[in-house]
Formats: C-alpha cells, sequence, structure tokens
C-alpha cells in the first residue's frame, strides 16, 4: 500500500485504459426483440423472472396494459431501439411509458453475466422518490413478483432491491452517485432517463456523464423518455438520436378561465371544489397547490366547508399528496371514491390535494376535474449572496397543459384555471428554468470533481450554468479545504462527496470528532436534512409560535433544533407530535 496513492479512478482514467475498452467491445450488445425467451404477453404459464405460475392478478392486468397506447408501438420501440444506441420517447401523460417501457426492453435484452449469481440490470430513473416508490411497486404487481426481488427501487436512505433485482427504479441523484463508484455504470445494460422535461439538476449532469459512458460502452443503451420536451433540443444534444412519439390517452378537456385574477387562489380553490362538489356529475378533483403546510390546510377547510353541508351533497374523501407524506399515506390517492352515505344517496368524491408531483410523475385514475391555481415552489439561488430559497412563483405553459391533461384521462374533463386568459398567454414562459440555472452549484461541483472531471467550463451541460454561479461554487469549496487553489480535489474532498449533503454539512459532520461534538452534529444535520419539524397552521400561527418559542436558544437555530431533538428523544415513548400537524 504505497502512501503515494493518485486520485481515484474516474470516468475519463477508465476510457483511457485500453484494457477497459477491449473488455468493453467483447461484450454482446445484441438484442433479442421478440424472441421466445422474452415474450411476455400472457402466452407463457411459468413466470421467467421467478420461475412461479403466473397469477390470475397477472392476467386481468395484462388486459389493462394492452389497452395503453405505448403497448401499441411495443415492436416500433424494440425496433428503433436495437438499431440505436440512443433513442428519446416522447409520451404524453397516461401513455404509459414509465410502466410499460422498461418492461418492453427487460424482454428484449438478455441479461445474464459470466456470473451466474449477479445479473445485469436495466435502471429507470424519476425525478422524484415518491414516483420511484409508487412505479415500482406497480411494476412488481404487473410483472407477478414480489418488490424488492426482481424488481426494486434506490431512493435516498432506503434500498429495496436485491442481487435478484433486474429492473430497478431510482432517483437520478442516486444514479449519479453510483457513477461515483462505477464510472462507467457497467452494472446496467439500458438507462431509462425518465421526466427528462423537469431538467432537475441531476438529470442534466447525467445528461454530460453519459454521453461520454455511451461512447466508451457499445453495449450500452440509453432512453430518454418525457411528457413534453424540445425534441430538437434533444435530439442535437445526443447526436441526432432518433424520435419516437406515443399518443396519451386524452379525452377532450374543457379549459376554463377566471374574468379578474384572482386575490386569493387558496380561497378561489376550495370555492371551486364546494362548486364542482355542489353541481357537476360525479368524477374524482385535483388539486395543485405549492407545499406541505398549504394542502395540509387545504384539506381540513375542504373538509370543514363540505361537512357543514350536511346531507344536501355526497361524501368526500379528501387526501394529501406531496414529497414528505409517509408511503402508506401516498398509496391513498389510489383509493376508489367513497361510496354514497346512504342507499339512493349523492355519488361520493375523491379529492386529491397535491403539489406539482401529480403534474406528470404520477398517474391518478378518475380524475376529471382539475383545479390549477397556476403556482408551485421554486428552487432560486442568489450567488452573490449565496442564498438559495424556494419561491412561488408562476408556473410555466407546459405546466398548465400537463396539469389540464390530467382531466381527461378516463372520459372528457374540465380544468378550471384560476387566472386570465391573458395572463396565460402573457405573463407564463414556455418552458420551466432548467433548474441548473437556478441552483446553488457546490455539491454539484465536488461530485463532477470526485467523478474525475476537471475541466467544467467545457464540460458537456445541455444547458451551462452561468460562470459567476460556478467560480462561486468553487470559491466555497476551496474555503471548506475540498479544493486546493488549483482546483484539484483534496483528501478533504473525496471524503466529503461521499456525504449526500451540502458541501457545509458534510464538512462539519467530518470534522466534529476533533471537537468532541460528533453526536450533536449527526443529530443537527439530520434534522436539517428532513422537511421542517416546526408548522404553522394559518389558523394557529401564535399556538405555533408560543410552542416553537419554549425550544428556542440564543444562540440560533441549530441549537433549537437540538433542543427539539433531545426534548423527543426524553419524551418519545408518548410519540405525539410538538404541535399537532392534523
Amino acid at each position: 500500500m504505497g502512501t503515494e496513492r493518485k486520485r481515484k479512478v474516474s470516468l475519463f482514467d477508465v476510457v483511457a485504459d485500453p484494457s477497459v475498452s477491449g473488455k468493453i467491445s467483447k461484450t454482446n450488445g445484441a438484442m433479442a426483440t421478440g424472441s421466445s425467451n422474452g415474450k411476455n404477453d400472457g402466452s407463457s404459464l411459468v413466470n421467467r423472472w421467478n420461475g412461479r405460475p403466473y397469477s390470475a392478478r397477472y392476467y386481468e392486468i395484462l388486459e389493462k396494459r394492452k389497452s395503453l397506447p405505448v403497448w401499441q408501438q411495443k415492436d416500433e420501440f424494440l425496433q428503433t431501439l436495437k438499431k440505436n444506441q440512443t433513442l428519446i420517447l416522447v409520451g404524453e401523460t397516461g401513455s404509459g411509458k414509465t410502466t410499460q417501457i422498461p418492461q418492453f426492453v427487460l424482454e428484449a435484452v438478455d441479461m445474464e453475466t459470466p456470473d451466474k449469481r449477479k445479473k445485469m440490470m436495466i435502471a429507470c430513473t424519476q425525478p422524484r422518490r415518491v414516483a420511484a416508490m409508487s412505479v415500482s411497486r406497480r411494476v412488481a404487481e404487473e410483472m407477478d413478483v414480489t418488490i424488492g426481488e426482481e424488481v426494486g427501487y434506490s431512493i435516498r436512505f432506503e434500498d429495496c432491491s436485491s442481487a435478484r433485482t433486474v429492473l430497478k427504479y431510482l432517483t437520478d441523484g442516486m444514479l449519479l452517485r453510483e457513477a461515483m463508484t462505477d464510472p462507467l455504470l457497467e452494472r446496467y445494460k439500458v438507462i431509462i432517463l425518465d421526466e427528462a422535461h423537469e431538467r432537475t439538476l441531476a438529470t442534466d449532469v447525467l445528461f454530460g456523464l453519459l454521453k461520454e459512458v455511451l461512447k466508451n460502452r457499445p453495449d450500452l443503451k440509453l432512453v430518454v423518455m418525457s411528457a413534453t420536451l424540445e425534441a430538437e433540443k434533444f435530439q442535437n444534444y445526443f447526436y441526432g438520436a432518433p424520435l419516437m412519439k406515443v399518443p396519451g390517452r386524452l379525452h377532450p378537456v374543457e379549459v376554463f378561465y377566471t374574468s379578474e385574477p384572482e386575490r386569493d387562489y387558496l380561497e378561489a380553490a376550495i370555492r371551486t371544489i364546494v362548486q364542482i362538489h355542489m353541481l357537476e356529475p360525479p368524477g374524482d378533483i385535483l388539486v395543485f397547490l405549492t407545499g406541505e403546510e398549504e394542502i395540509e390546510d387545504a384539506c381540513r377547510k375542504i373538509n370543514k366547508e363540505i361537512g357543514n353541508m350536511g346531507n344536501q351533497v355526497g361524501p368526500v374523501k379528501v387526501v394529501p399528496l406531496y414529497s414528505s407524506l409517509p408511503p402508506a399515506m401516498q398509496q391513498k390517492i389510489f383509493e376508489p371514491a367513497p361510496p354514497p352515505s346512504e342507499e339512493g344517496g349523492r355519488p361520493g368524491r375523491k379529492i386529491v390535494v397535491a403539489t406539482n408531483i401529480a403534474e406528470t410523475s404520477l398517474t391518478i385514475d378518475g380524475i376529471v376535474y382539475v383545479i390549477d391555481p397556476g403556482f408551485a415552489k421554486q428552487k432560486v439561488y442568489n450567488p452573490r449572496v449565496r442564498v438559495e430559497s424556494l419561491l412561488v412563483s408562476p408556473i410555466s405553459k407546459a405546466s398548465a397543459h400537463q396539469r389540464a391533461g390530467r382531466a381527461g384521462r378516463t372520459q372528457p374533463g374540465k380544468c378550471f384555471r384560476l387566472y386570465t386568459e391573458r395572463s396565460f398567454s402573457n405573463d407564463l414562459v414556455n418552458q420551466t428554468y432548467p433548474e441548473i440555472l437556478r441552483s446553488n452549484l457546490a455539491n454539484t461541483v465536488l461530485t463532477l470533481k470526485k467523478l474525475g472531471i476537471d475541466d467544467l467550463v467545457h464540460f458537456d451541460f445541455m444547458d451551462p450554468p452561468a460562470p459567476e454561479t460556478l467560480m462561486r461554487a468553487l470559491e466555497v469549496l476551496n474555503y471548506l479545504g475540498a479544493l486546493d487553489d488549483d482546483g484539484n480535489l483534496t483528501k478533504m474532498g473525496e471524503i466529503m462527496s461521499e456525504f449526500p449533503l451540502d458541501p457545509q454539512m458534510s464538512k462539519m459532520l467530518v470534522v466534529s470528532p476533533e471537537f468532541n461534538c460528533s453526536n450533536e452534529i449527526l443529530s443537527v444535520s439530520a434534522m436539517l436534512s428532513v422537511p421542517n419539524c416546526f408548522v404553522r397552521p394559518r389558523e394557529a400561527q401564535k399556538a405555533a409560535d408560543e410552542a416553537k418559542a419554549r425550544f428556542g436558544h440564543i444562540d440560533g437555530d441549530h441549537l433549537t433544533l437540538l433542543n427539539v431533538y433531545h426534548a423527543y428523544k426524553q419524551n418519545s415513548k408518548f410519540l405525539i407530535p410538538i404541535f399537532p400537524t392534523i
């Protein structure tokens, strides 16, 4: 073990190594489209993945799968993928691309390796943890296998996969972290980047990385999938890759605008829900709001308003949906609407109150009415003052179209936009700005340095960030000791890059043993990595502030959080929230 150990192997070191290139060229990249061992159309009675007979539920779901628009283009998709290394697929919401395309690929690709204990895998990335979990569960059910076995998922803080896993849904950030230890992503035969139109920070970095990987792994295939996409831009970026379009299963959607701008979109949304429930035919309602607190507040108000109307209207089931909601609660969005409260009474209705996660990531059947206030929370970064914040901002026209499309999944629907038609035409931008143009890049720069990418200015970003933002990120990393004065990764920087945290927090954790405060720093870091533990409902702000004041510390918020954690530990046997969220 020499002390003069060079920096860790990177993507570009691997590319330069002729022995590795030789291995790659020998890899069998052939695809068998529709071969007998790959067909999964129900003709075989035994499941090829676990060797068990198919259940009755499998055949029931198979019929539904065959009715999806994407199923009609299965052969065309497999033929195009066989002939090309990269394929761009634009599928409208509800086309079935997220659940079906990975299964089509799985049927057509040979997953065996010389090591019989391990199989090659297919990766399908999702921008959101909720989507990765719920979609993987659905696909496991469709394939008649156990979640965590043949089909798994990997998200921050949770890996539900095994050595038997052949199809893995994971967040784009998790795939990026895997690239740190496996620069050529050699575990994967096909990588599918889903929801590419969301242009998250991790997705944009993966675009640049995978372009390099594809050059040096002829056996690897890449499928870029999206609901709305600037198709030409993506085709040009991926060297003229073929574009395939899959229509959605959309019924006509009638769009309504307000005649005047609304002063309070939350009150307007609740008013619209009550009117729909009183006057419109049966059908579930989807409401888009901006965040957890607003959604919980709206759910309480909707239940109260409709509860006050008694038997004049049918019963409702109000279901929230946001990323920090526990998985069991998230699954409630797929439950049916409640039955009438009495025989022959008015039908029940399900009301889903969601963030923009319900725009494209998840498809909820039964939605007939959509209420769109026209806002979403967006991350904004000011490099001059080095502050990143979430601001409630107007959505883009593309997002507005996606939201409206949610109403026409099962029957003709209606979309109520709580803004004027003039605002839609003049005030909304066409596409949402990529996250990379409005984020703090310190963590991204550290990740790229760890991957061995030293020339950040010439890294192949689809939309290059502002030079000032990159310079600020390099300054911060140098100040923290993660980069030396020449911009090279230090030993400290290597350790920091292993943590899925902001560089400031990872440095704090790494040096905490020197100050004998590791336990405290771990608690503070953990609490800063999850949603805020304090809630402040509109109707009880004074009580919430008083409850928070009991934990206040003169030296700031970090020690306040530590006080909360210690109080929780002392009282955890009671397991009740300090200030109730419901």
